[in-house]
């Protein structure tokens, strides 16, 4: 089978042809449909993941058809589409995973980080996290809800919204997008922050009532004066410091989530944080099944993200698109 391996930090993805491998206990084999080209698998390549394991598949946005089962799995069944998400296993016993947020797990292991991802013709994957697709969901387009998905989506439900919230999203790219039309299938009043106004028409067709461009206004008082704050900001940018410009934007007992942050620490004005209850708080991607209602709500709703189909040869291009910051649509590698 075809693999791309990431051999070591500022390295190109090496392709090889590999034997198909067989799951052991616990685990299934899956027939790639789709993975997802995530900025993951771009910090992986540049050492931002100083736990990744050399060599590595990379890959965590996976799609796929089950199609072997190791010593005593019954479930999922063989020929089940599934998804594979960030989150690839979890020690199952502390008090973390018991509770169903395996995510908080101190022993989790990532997919693609350090085990074996998607980008290849096949995966072992462990059969307690991968999770069956909704009847319907496109699999190709499914791929990115499998990170870029579940990251906004729990982001949004972590930072406590409801229908009658207002939330900003900081951000116009994958996550951005999803988390704006997850906001709106929600019942939220929806604002976007972006750098410039490049993006407000693609933004007010998601469905954002508000665009605040950064380069023009300050978003926390473009926030404030927008019926007197968001009580959810969302910052799926990489920059902690974006998030921390819209801090006093949020309304009293508002929650600022940054799904997305950068190597600078977070640096929030105290007297306006206790005055006004505010919270800030960092959220990682979401457990099994967090990812099983990401993907109930999008089935539910139509959303799926723009995507641009791309061999596995294609991977390095890609990334190094990322890299320079000309990504365009989300990639997404096909296997036929």
């Amino acid at each position: 089978m075809l693999t791309a391996i990431a051999t070591a930090v500022g390295e190109p993805l090496a392709f090889t042809e590999r034997e198909v491998p067989e799951p052991g206990p616990g685990e299934v084999l899956v027939k790639m449909t789709a993975c997802g080209v995530c900025y993951t698998d771009l910090d992986l390549l540049q050492g931002h993941w100083p736990i990744a394991r050399f060599p590595v598949v990379p890959g965590h946005e996976i799609t796929g058809v089950v199609a072997a089962a190791g010593p005593g799995v019954s479930w999922p069944e063989i020929g089940t589409a599934v998804g594979a998400q960030f989150l690839g296993d979890s020690c199952r016993h502390c008090d973390y995973c018991v509770r169903g947020d395996q995510i908080l797990c101190p022993a989790k292991r990532i997919t693609g980080i350090v085990m074996d991802g998607g980008y290849a013709e096949y995966a072992v994957l462990k059969a307690d996290f991968v999770t069956p697709l909704p009847d319907g969901l496109d699999p190709v387009a499914a791929a990115p809800l499998m990170c870029a998905g579940v990251t906004a989506f729990n982001g949004l439900r972590q930072g406590g919204i409801t229908p009658t919230s207002r939330v900003a999203v900081i951000g116009t790219g994958g996550v951005g997008a999803l988390a704006v039309r997850y906001a709106v299938a929600m019942g939220a009043r929806v604002a976007v922050i972006s750098r410039s106004n490049r993006g407000e028409a693609a933004a007010r067709e998601l469905g954002a009532e508000r665009f605040i461009a950064t380069q023009d206004t300050d978003p926390a008082e473009a926030l404030t004066s927008w019926h007197g704050g968001a009580n959810v900001i969302l910052n799926t940018t990489p920059s902690t410091t974006a998030a921390a410009a819209t801090i006093t934007g949020l309304a009293p007992d508002g929650t600022l989530v940054l799904v997305g942050y950068g190597p600078e620490p977070l640096t929030l004005p105290t007297q306006p944080m206790v005055l006004n209850r505010l919270r800030a708080m960092f959220n990682p991607s979401g457990s099994p099944h967090d990812t099983r209602d990401a993907l109930a709500f999008s089935a539910a709703h139509g959303i799926l993200p723009e995507f641009t189909p791309i061999g596995l040869r294609d991977a390095n291009t890609a990334l190094d698109a990322m890299a320079e910051g000309h990504a365009g649509q989300r990639s997404v590698i096909t296997f036929g």
